[in-house]
């Protein structure tokens, strides 16, 4: 079922509540990547030049729902003023919501644009208490969601405003979910998942439901150890999940069941320490060392991915192969990436350390499309509902 997006709605000098997701890195009170701002420029831009009066909130870090200047919005209101060519009108008021703000809002003309403090600054945001939401819905007359990033999150300002005012989509969320919808139910195969990171146990709901849908599942990064010790393998001193090792060995079985070719490393480079200038070298997975762990993927591992790699139509990448912020350990996933960018497939990367790594080696601009929610999107590849799409009204 489709949701309705702002193009559906008329805003023509209505007040528009727009929630997206500016919570960008910052060092020394700088922003360091400003991806999720310009991910949000075609909604806010749609709503400017359709006469809307633009209200936006986001949320930054972790202030415990208390007014840490250290998480103030103020950057990113300067940095909207330059990429937008316009004034943003930004008052940092702890309260978020202020007799201040109010008459603001109120005063504001068509293809205006102002910013709200950080969300997070009040405790009940992540409650999702009722008062706050109302605070929040009074200001504006349509409320717009465009945070993926915090739509698996049911708070004030992603869900809790949409009990008080109309709830559409901005164009984020539609791609989003246009993306990894389409790949979940209606998939051009082979379809292949690659699923990294470190813990098993935070992906096994994901491996679950993906076991249903794909063809091939690859798993490589820190979470492949695990599955060596469910195979009665040694490790060494490599990462493991160990509560979930049975889990993992269970997944095996399931993927034989479903028919599905669950492709694990063959081999590993190994290190001696966790360190980039570690003494290394490449072991077959069945002779890791005893004092050695388990650090990227080997050369023949990266040659059976690519290879299966190239016959896919559509791929869905969460999670690195190995240690990809330390130079020597980032092959694997610096291959698997190139595999990506070279393939005809559909490529889908699930945000959080898949999207740093596409992004650290240059080839972003060649994926299908970046998932900007890590956390959101492994929801979605759950097939969880997802609290800030559910609040949001059904296409006719």
């Amino acid at each position: 079922m489709m949701k309705k997006t702002v193009r559906d709605v008329e805003v023509k000098g209505k007040k528009v509540l727009l929630r997206c997701d500016f919570n960008v890195p910052m060092q020394d009170g700088k922003i360091t990547d400003d991806i999720r701002i310009t991910a949000a420029l075609p909604t806010i831009e749609y709503l400017i030049d359709h006469g809307a009066k633009v209200i936006l909130m986001s949320h930054m870090g972790r202030p415990k729902g208390e007014a840490n200047m250290e998480y103030t919005l103020k950057p990113v209101a300067e940095r909207l003023e330059e990429l937008l060519g316009k004034e943003v009108f930004f008052t940092s008021v702890p309260e978020v919501v202020s007799q201040q703000i109010i008459d603001t809002a109120a005063a504001l003309e068509n293809g205006q644009v102002m910013l709200l403090e950080n969300v997070r600054f009040r405790k009940e945001e992540t409650k999702n208490e009722p008062g706050f939401a109302k605070e929040l819905a009074q200001l504006g007359e349509l409320f717009v969601n465009d945070a993926f990033g915090t739509a698996h999150r049911a708070h004030c300002s992603t869900a809790g405003v949409a009990d008080y005012l109309p709830a559409v989509s901005g164009f984020l969320i539609e791609k989003e979910v246009k993306f990894l919808g389409d790949a979940l139910e209606n998939p051009k195969r082979p379809f292949v998942a690659i699923m990294g990171g470190a813990k098993v146990g935070d992906k096994i709901p994901v491996i679950e439901n993906l076991l249903k849908k794909v063809d091939t599942l690859i798993i490589g990064g820190g979470m492949s150890y695990t599955f060596f010790k469910a195979m009665g393998l040694e490790i060494g001193t490599s990462i493991l999940d160990e509560p979930s090792i049975d889990l993992a060995g269970e997944l095996m079985k399931k993927a034989e069941q479903a028919g599905v070719k669950l492709l694990l490393p063959v081999d590993v480079v190994c290190a001696k320490e966790f360190d980039n200038n570690s003494e290394k070298k490449v072991c077959d997975r069945d002779q890791i060392p005893a004092d050695m762990m388990g650090m990227d993927i080997g050369p023949k591992s990266v040659q059976l991915i690519s290879e299966e790699l190239a016959k896919a139509k559509t791929v869905v990448w969460n999670g690195p192969a190995g240690v990809f912020e330390m130079p020597n350990f980032a092959e694997g996933t610096k291959k698997i990436a190139e595999a990506l960018a070279n393939s005809q497939a559909a490529t889908i990367i699930g945000g959080g350390d898949s999207a740093a790594a596409v992004e650290q080696f240059g080839y972003a601009d060649k994926m299908t499309h970046i998932s900007t929610g890590g956390g959101a999107s492994l929801e979605f590849l759950e097939g969880k509902v997802l609290p800030g799409i559910a609040v949001l009204e059904e296409k006719e």
